[in-house]
């Protein structure tokens, strides 16, 4: 065994120690160490970055500090969140037309170096108006660059790494953005404190930019198999075939249900933060504690989640469902008791709860859509679920959004449901993981 497959074992091992490379095509089966390795180092490189270009904070102290005006800054989630995935089912024919799909990750790793490099300077040379807009429009080719390392990263993945360890290279993954986070929170309290200069904010873009070309020459070692490419989508046309595969696809279309309610996790911590500031909670360090919880979660729930949603990324969905909504209602009960609302750790507290709970939610959903499909449609579904959620994500945020008008603690009343709701959905889906092919119980039997 080479030094890539000692280190490899050591930090994933397949549930029931059973040999799973027989799945993967002969020229790869040998590389699956030094492949996983680099695929953890290259999405470790890339979360670094995505630890600055932070649209919840980062980038709005970004705008803050070049006098941008404030109406720039509720375009900043949108643009980040859907703009990575709306374009997905437009780009996938074209990634998988293609026999060879490292080298579409390269491009997009380069793309988003080259846009976190951009803000920087713009940053640097303006201010105002044009130092805001300037941002944005990097921040749009950036999520544009990271929809095709969304689409070829979990194809890539599913190539060369066998089933039973892919959920452990993604909570490896989730573990180093953690550890980003606490950093980075960690740094800006030290020598920033509550106001973080612009010149901070620059070095840290182009550190970014740095980790993201890095990004791309290890991934660029991936060994990956030569598949024949699938061109019939692209002659069907992408918006057809992408609705052609949610209406006869009846586990797609569940899978992206699923997803939809799930969002629960994903659109609460903003509300949260909302009420910490309302309640003067937000006074204990700032963004600090929310930038440090974060990482946190990363960092506990990492490895914990990977192996589990190895085993069943399904009913990993369906605790994280269940565990967000039981913290959101949770939260709202104790906002009910006068001296809970002051106690200035309740917010953060609760964040990192909801933090650590969407860490299993996205390695779960991350590792059931690459164990779902086959080599042949691992590029449409997570195109084409990923184009609907950035659909789902905007309609949700705009309802969620309306309701905040009557209390933020509507709105959260409103995705807790939705959390409830996906509980019931999740627990529809089938098996994909290894727990679908272990013998059932004499029980289940029974």
């Amino acid at each position: 065994m080479s030094r890539a497959d000692v280190l490899f074992a050591r930090l994933v091992r397949t549930p029931g120690g059973r040999d799973t490379t027989g799945t993967l095509r002969p020229e790869v089966r040998e590389h699956v160490g030094s492949n996983g390795l680099r695929q953890v180092a290259a999405d470790a490189l890339q979360n670094v970055g995505d630890q600055v270009v932070n649209a919840k904070t980062v980038l709005p102290w970004l705008l803050s500090a070049v006098g941008a005006p404030g109406v720039l800054l509720g375009l900043l989630v949108p643009i980040r969140e859907s703009g990575s995935m709306l374009p997905q089912a437009a780009l996938a024919p074209r990634v998988a037309s293609r026999p060879v799909r490292r080298w579409i990750w390269v491009t997009g790793a380069l793309g988003q170096a080259a846009s976190v490099a951009a803000m920087a300077l713009v940053a640097l040379l303006t201010e105002g108006w044009v130092a805001g807009v300037g941002v944005l429009l990097a921040l749009a080719v950036f999520s544009t660059s990271r929809a095709l390392n969304s689409l070829a990263g979990k194809d890539v993945l599913g190539r060369t790494v066998p089933k039973g360890q892919r959920g452990q290279i993604n909570g490896l993954v989730t573990v180093a953005a953690g550890l980003v986070a606490v950093t980075l929170g960690l740094a800006l309290r030290v020598f920033g404190g509550d106001d973080v200069g612009l010149g901070v904010l620059v070095g840290l873009l182009a550190g970014a930019a740095v980790a993201w070309a890095l990004a791309a020459v290890v991934f660029a070692g991936v060994v990956e198999p030569v598949e024949e490419p699938v061109d019939d989508a692209e002659d069907q046309g992408w918006f057809r075939s992408a609705v052609a595969s949610l209406r006869e696809d009846a586990g797609l279309r569940r899978f992206v249900l699923v997803r939809g309610l799930l969002l629960v996790s994903a659109l609460s911590p903003p509300f949260v933060v909302a009420l910490a500031v309302t309640e003067g909670g937000a006074g204990l360090a700032g963004l600090g504690p929310f930038v440090i919880a974060q990482g946190v979660a990363g960092l506990v729930g990492g490895r914990l989640f990977g192996r589990q949603a190895d085993r069943s990324s399904r009913r990993l969905m369906v605790l994280g469902a269940a565990l967000s909504s039981a913290v959101v209602l949770g939260f709202l009960a104790l906002l009910l008791v006068d001296p809970m609302r002051e106690w200035a750790y309740l917010y953060p507290v609760t964040y990192l709860l909801l933090a650590f709970v969407h860490t299993g939610v996205r390695v779960a959903r991350k590792t059931y859509v690459v164990d779902m499909a086959g080599d042949d449609r691992r590029t449409e579904y997570v195109a084409v679920s990923n184009t609907a959620i950035g659909v789902l994500l905007l309609v949700a945020g705009a309802l969620s959004g309306a309701l905040a008008t009557f209390g933020n603690e509507v709105a959260l009343l409103f995705l807790a449901a939705l959390g409830l709701l996906g509980v019931l959905v999740a627990r529809t889906l089938p098996e994909v993981g290894i727990a679908a092919d272990e013998p059932a119980s004499p029980a289940a039997r029974s």
